[in-house]
């Protein structure tokens, strides 16, 4: 059994198709096709069903790629900890997150430090990052949601209050507070089923009692921003500078509205020393932004 053989396997197992593995993996398909059947000789059962030119995994399969995933992940971690002991490079980070925007400051100020780290940033859903830090395919993870599973640990970063915003001359607008469920009738502007934030903000919209009129859905907060600015409606929106945003926002007396950005990593993975140095910076980063604010 070789290690080529499990990375093709563990590739036509996700795609499910031979043809566009073998696109993906830049060889022919005969070859990949001979490869696999020559793996599942080695391990002695059929790993995938196959009807009429299609393949699918079978539950031999599921079991096998379950460990295969393990073990190429180890391999991995293994190579990147010799090559830190090795002195073979500097360091490497691949980064989860749902949001860039809180993040770009700090990553700015930490590349000025130590320039010699290489990053990998991969945006991501709540479910896609637990997946992606399990599976050990990133680091860690910038968070405002927690990770509820075995042998992960987390550290908070950053805590925002959540404001609301609203464009000049609404009815509000000369507020400094208000109370969620005073806008049961207006139009919100908000974030896409599953998004990480708007999962938060439906929490306070349950605990207000009440269901937005949402008459727009995006993915990213300067959009957000940018439609509260033109009128379209009001939003729920976060802010480290709190009052100094651009927007009119208004604090929010009912119910509680905070964000508790959190950093996540597994307990049972290689985590590098840049990864290690990146956590430990960001830690120290926002807590001097909150000083100074």
């Amino acid at each position: 059994m070789e290690l080529l053989q499990l990375r093709y396997f563990r590739t036509v197992a996700r795609m499910e198709h031979m043809t566009k593995a073998a696109q993906e993996l830049c060889i022919a398909q005969p070859a990949l096709s001979k490869t696999i059947s020559r793996l599942e000789e080695d391990v002695g059962v059929p790993l995938f069903d196959r009807h009429g030119g299609r393949i699918r995994l079978n539950p031999f399969g599921k079991a096998f790629l379950d460990k295969v995933e393990k073990a190429l992940a180890l391999l991995e971690e293994g190579k990147k900890e010799v090559s830190e002991l090795a002195g073979l490079e500097q360091g490497s980070i691949h980064l989860a997150t749902s949001t860039l925007d809180r993040l770009s400051d700090a990553l700015g100020e930490f590349l000025v430090l130590h320039p010699e780290v290489n990053f990998r940033i991969t945006q991501a859903s709540m479910e896609e990052m637990t997946h992606l830090v399990e599976t050990g395919e990133v680091d860690m993870c910038f968070t405002p949601l927690p990770i509820d599973r075995p042998d992960i640990s987390a550290v908070s970063v950053l805590k925002e209050d959540v404001y609301l915003a609203v464009p000049q001359g609404h009815r509000f607008a000369g507020r400094k507070s208000i109370r969620l469920s005073e806008l049961a009738e207006d139009p919100f502007i908000g974030y896409k089923e599953g998004f990480p934030f708007q999962q938060m903000n439906d929490l306070f919209f349950q605990e207000a009692g009440i269901k937005p009129n949402f008459v727009c859905r995006v993915d990213e907060p300067a959009a957000i921003a940018s439609l509260v600015r033109a009128g379209l409606g009001v939003a729920l929106v976060g802010n480290c500078g709190g009052p100094n945003s651009p927007l009119s926002l208004l604090n929010i007396e009912f119910p509680v509205c905070q964000r508790n950005f959190q950093i996540v990593w597994h307990d049972k993975r290689y985590l590098s020393l840049a990864a290690r140095k990146f956590r430990d910076f960001l830690v120290g980063y926002f807590a001097k932004s909150e000083e100074a604010g």
